[in-house]
């Protein structure tokens, strides 16, 4: 190798070692760049990671949707409301911080109760509610000493709301406290964040469509519980509005003519199913339901001799009394049992031939012969006695079945009672009684084991009013109201029309006469006790003193041209005329009376 090829080789070792050099220099310098960013710049953050960092999904809950009237009105939202909570990992000794809190506002053993509940299944870092509802000198108390509390804070909080307190509460319901045992399986991620749910009414019965669906966000917690970042992974959706069929002012109305009384109201459109009011009385606040009920609350709510709990217009079974003889003659009619022009003897009482019991009209001296008409028109007993007995108890069950007696009506609303149509075959399986015919015969005008609700007595109302169609009742708005032809013909139910509006023009319930919309109705007086009576109405029997008869009354109007069927019970009210009639009345005038309110823009 000569000299020349050796200044070659050793030229390109030295550019070789050069770029190596320069190629160790160039990532020793990016290397102490990075330990640089890592150790002081990012130190921190990555210091802060090293100790036991949490990413943590939480839920966040949706807005429950509204529930509106016919006119826009709102009956349920969602209110914003102040709460004092507690997150777990900030706090220094739990007890020992309630204790000093307890000091400065008023905390309870049901708060506490709660707290201890929620906390067992709460995330360290995840507020937990100590005290709702905190009012502004109550903000104001916690706010000066606030530095004294680490872990504890004020925070906002959505909770259910209801304007007009009792007034829609059987119908509405509520919602109140989640426990686990009313998710099924599988519905966990539906109810992630949530604290209630809907329990009776309509809030139960369209709970999948009012809650909403719940979003999450990503949540970065450090070892002391701080909230580092937070990022949204999906939104929230708010439940859906439920528009209703109730209106306002006919609920209203029900509500004031019911007051300091015992019973319920139920106002149908006739066309269409349409619930307009249905109220029962006594009510109670649903608002108390939504935190939960303390324990004094529930007693005295479960101990209440007025049972405010019972939902009376769609579990309340009475007898119908005399309310039920229009869907009896027209039974009647149609069975060819009778005619509409027939006259039957009338007297003081009836006897079933062969036997000696007597079973007495209740006007004294009885009213005569009459005929189908004029019976109804005076609520003759005697006359409704014979049609029960040429009917029979299977026919004339039968018959009753047709208006929706003794089945439930279909309404969109949970826990419906079927009342009661009796037959020989149910008082057997029931009782283990045998039927004799006098049971036929009080059957005949609404008596005995013959039990009705009153959303069943206004469903049936519906049905002569609209000309024989038996309307489902309904809550929220569809434009599609499902309707069942009754077999009846149109000369047959004018015959009942008619009588129902005698009735009311100079009959039993002639005390509506004066309205300035012509009503057909049928008044009802239901018996609860067979004893005598004295002076101020209440039943001696066995020195216990037992209120007087329900009192009922069914209507439509306007006659000729009907929009609302209206049954009214009025418990221990006695004469129906005299009692549940004005309370219809008052539900009739308020819908008649009212302009079409404006829609509200939502």
């Amino acid at each position: 190798m000569n000299a020349l090829q050796l200044a070659q080789e050793h030229r390109q070792f030295t550019l070789r070692l050069l770029v190596v050099s320069g190629l160790i220099t160039l990532l020793t310098a990016i290397l102490a760049i990075q330990v640089f960013r890592l150790q002081v710049l990012d130190h921190d953050h990555y210091a802060t990671q090293s100790t036991h960092n949490t990413i943590a999904l939480l839920p966040i809950a949706p807005l429950r949707g509204r529930i509106l009237d016919r006119h826009g009105q709102i009956l349920a939202d969602d209110r914003t409301g102040f709460v004092l909570a507690i997150t777990p990992n900030k706090a220094i000794h739990l007890s020992e911080t309630i204790h000093r809190l307890q000091k400065i506002l008023p905390i309870n053993a049901e708060d506490q109760k709660r707290f201890n509940s929620d906390l067992s299944h709460a995330h360290p870092y995840q507020p937990v509610l100590l005290r709702r509802d905190l009012r502004p000198d109550e903000l104001a108390a916690f706010a000066v000493q606030r530095h004294q509390f680490p872990g504890v804070e004020i925070r906002t909080q959505i909770k259910r709301h209801y304007p007009y307190g009792s007034l829609f509460a059987h119908v509405l319901g509520y919602v109140g406290r989640l426990a686990p045992a009313e998710i099924r399986e599988g519905q966990m991620a539906d109810y992630a964040g949530l604290d209630s749910i809907g329990k009776s009414g309509l809030e139960a019965q369209y709970e999948a469509l009012l809650k909403g669906q719940p979003g999450n966000q990503e949540v970065e917690i450090d070892a002391r519980g701080r909230t580092l970042h937070t990022r949204l992974r999906n939104s929230a959706r708010q439940g859906t509005t439920l528009h209703t069929t109730l209106d306002l002012a006919v609920q209203q109305a029900a509500a004031q003519a019911m007051a300091g009384q015992q019973g319920a109201v139920v106002a149908l459109d006739p066309q269409n199913g349409d619930v307009l009011a249905a109220y029962s009385a006594p009510a109670f606040d649903p608002n108390a339901f939504v935190d939960g009920l303390s324990i004094a609350v529930w007693t005295r709510l479960r101990d209440d001799p007025g049972t405010p709990m019972t939902n009376r217009f769609l579990r309340g079974s009475y007898p119908p009394g005399s309310t039920i003889k229009p869907f009896v003659a027209l039974n009647a009619l149609h069975d060819k049992a009778i005619t509409a022009d027939q006259r039957l003897a009338g007297g003081t009482y009836y006897q079933i031939p062969g036997t000696k019991h007597k079973y007495y009209d209740w006007k004294p001296g009885g009213h005569g012969a009459e005929n189908l008409r004029e019976a109804i028109r005076d609520s003759n007993d005697v006359y409704f006695y014979q049609i029960a007995m040429r009917l029979g108890v299977t026919q004339l069950g039968n018959g009753l079945a047709h208006f929706g007696f003794g089945q439930r009506s279909g309404v969109d609303l949970p826990g419906e009672s079927a009342g009661v149509v009796p037959s020989p075959d149910w008082l057997r399986q029931r009782y283990g009684q045998t039927w004799y015919q006098g049971q036929t015969v009080m059957m005949g005008i609404g008596q005995g084991y013959l039990l009705s609700t009153p959303l069943q007595l206004a469903r049936a109302t519906a049905s002569i009013a609209n000309g024989g169609r038996l309307v489902t009742p309904h809550l929220e708005q569809s434009p599609d109201s499902v309707t069942r032809p009754l077999d009846f013909s149109p000369d047959a139910i004018a015959v009942i029309q008619d009588a129902m509006r005698d009735a009311v023009t100079s009959g039993t319930g002639k005390s509506l006469a004066n309205d300035p919309h012509t009503i057909a109705g049928k008044t009802g007086t239901a018996q609860i006790h067979h004893a005598q009576r004295n002076d101020s109405g209440l039943v001696l029997h066995n020195t216990i003193q037992l209120w007087q008869d329900h009192a009922l009354f069914i209507a439509y109007a306007p006659a000729d041209h009907p929009r609302i069927a209206v049954a009214v019970v009025v418990e221990h009210g006695g004469h129906g005329g005299r009692t549940a009639g004005p309370v219809a009345r008052a539900v009739i005038d308020a819908y008649l009376n009212t302009v079409t309110a404006p829609e509200v823009n939502l």
